[in-house]
């Protein structure tokens, strides 16, 4: 299996397994499967009107990409050596990839894409299928690969597998632009279409007689299958798609993702206050001291403000993981630092909080906030959706409001809203990136329906009943697009399932395809 990264420049976040036993594993520049590393990159060129048409192109285009790109520096293709992590094989793999391949054989600079191959012990020169491995995100690195355990044992049974290894766009890289509008021109070449043309790239000089792969693909990676399924089936020999089937209307469907996701925050709010009752007092608690304070917040240790409205976004990880519930119910078991001399004033333990793991995207991971809306805009602009949805709801989400009125708190869920390019202190200096890029309206098709319509590709999907990211009824209504595809809809996992299931999710859809499972 293969897996690639995210990052700065690295684009797709692919995964890339081989069917008898895994191999490789490819992250493409703009899923979140894979890290890439960014080298060399000249000045972007704007995509200006470009549309899916070039995607249609590919097989053209990945060629002239290929010869473009052939020459001794950088190389197209470099492998590493074999070596070892307890009952697996690994070797790093790293190719030249056009930024902008719109631009067919013209330069438009070149970015490194890191991926690792990874099998079992003593299978390295068997011919095996591979299984591309499709990240979530945006903007997240693949799992790195310590042992063989989980989905990822269950993959090199079957496959070659890999993880990815580069490493995602920093902070300190992206500062590297002189503006944020050669920024956001940038960054525009970092969502699912040119995350489908890295792989595409990658299969071809990678994949015996360029044949057909098999993907994966688990939350955003799956946006990213279908993505691959509109515009390079020939590609594809099999697709697994786990919680991420996405809306696929034209225009931006991001207004509908929000609607859908904050019914499903509030039934998950719901449930976390029925399982622990008596965090109904103590958020409130923590909502008046924060707006009490002077500014609105705390300070947080690595810079920025905690303010009510930070708080709330604890649900992004709370509220729809597996012992999610959990971890936030023991954060706020801890939340006050202990008065150790009479008359000491009361604070906040940051420490127990680990309000800044949850938010660990800003200082870590900057795709996630500047395409977090983007990746669902065809030809049309976001326009800070989730911030607009919110404010639909009226004062239900004003978390100072229902404090004072003794109304539980209610968390939000994976959102990006314009007001943490203020209050966190990584995103300051990516304010006007951001509001350029929500304002983007000539956003190129991410999706063919006429393709999906007319697939020949066998696919198999788990849908989760109760995913607070990936909703269930917009996924049903896309399933119903995509020919041939056979679905598992299960309440049993959350979004994570794929990882907590120790491979049951993927063997179950393996099964499905294989005929272990046969239709009934």
């Amino acid at each position: 299996m293969l897996s690639l990264p995210e990052s700065v420049c690295a684009r797709a976040s692919l995964t890339i397994n081989t069917c008898n036993a895994s191999r490789l594993s490819i992250r493409d520049r703009r899923c979140s499967l894979f890290f890439f590393f960014f080298f060399a990159c000249s000045s972007s060129r704007s995509r200006g009107s470009a549309t899916a048409r070039a995607i249609h192109s590919m097989d053209s285009r990945i060629e002239a990409a290929a010869k473009a790109e052939d020459s001794p520096s950088p190389a197209v293709h470099v492998a590493g050596d074999w070596y070892s992590v307890p009952e697996l094989r690994l070797r790093d793999h790293r190719f030249a990839v056009p930024l902008d391949y719109s631009l067919r054989g013209r330069s438009s600079g070149t970015i490194s894409v890191f991926a690792r191959e990874v099998v079992g012990v003593g299978k390295e020169e068997q011919r095996l299928p591979y299984l591309l491995y499709l990240q979530g995100g945006p903007g997240f690195e693949s799992p790195r690969p310590t042992e063989a355990s989980g989905w990822i044992k269950r993959a090199c049974e079957e496959f070659r597998r890999g993880t990815g290894l580069s490493t995602p766009l920093t902070f300190s890289s992206l500062s590297q632009f002189t503006s944020s509008e050669k920024l956001a021109d940038f960054i525009k070449h970092f969502r699912a279409d040119n995350i489908v043309n890295d792989a595409e790239f990658i299969r071809v000089h990678l994949v015996p007689d360029a044949g057909p792969w098999s993907i994966l693909g688990q939350s955003y990676g799956g946006f990213c299958a279908v993505t691959y399924l509109s515009f390079a089936p020939h590609g594809l020999k099999q697709v697994l798609i786990t919680g991420g089937i996405p809306p696929v209307v034209n225009g931006c469907s991001a207004d509908a993702v929000y609607k859908a996701c904050f019914e499903q925050v509030l039934l998950q709010n719901d449930k976390y206050y029925k399982r622990y009752p008596q965090d109904v007092e103590v958020v409130r608690e923590v909502v008046n001291y924060l707006a009490e304070c002077e500014g609105g917040g705390v300070p947080l240790p690595s810079g920025g403000i905690l303010t009510p409205t930070g708080l709330q976004v604890l649900g992004l990880s709370g509220l729809g993981f597996s012992n999610g519930f959990e971890r936030v119910h023991y954060m706020f078991e801890r939340v006050w630092d202990p008065v150790l001399v009479p008359g000491g004033k009361k604070s906040i333990n940051h420490v127990a909080l680990k309000f800044e793991h949850t938010m660990e995207f800003a200082s870590t991971n900057p795709l996630y906030a500047l395409l977090h809306e983007s990746i669902y805009c065809q030809g049309a602009p976001s326009l800070w959706s989730a911030h607009r949805i919110r404010s639909e709801h009226g004062s239900m989400f004003d978390a100072i409001k229902a404090a004072k009125e003794g109304h539980p708190v209610l968390f939000t869920g994976e959102m990006i809203f314009p007001w943490m390019f203020d209050e966190l202190l990584a995103l300051r200096d990516f304010k006007d990136v951001a509001h350029l890029l929500a304002e983007k309206k000539d956003w190129p098709a991410l999706y063919d329906i006429n393709a999906l319509n007319n697939n020949k590709v066998p696919v198999a999907a788990a849908v989760y009943y109760e995913d607070l990211y990936v909703n269930f009824k917009l996924s049903m209504e896309t399933a119903a697009q995509i020919a041939g595809i056979r679905l598992w809809i299960t309440n049993e996992f959350m979004h994570s399932g794929l990882r907590d299931s120790a491979g049951q999710v993927l063997d179950h859809l393996l099964g499905m395809l294989n005929g272990r499972k046969p239709l009934f």
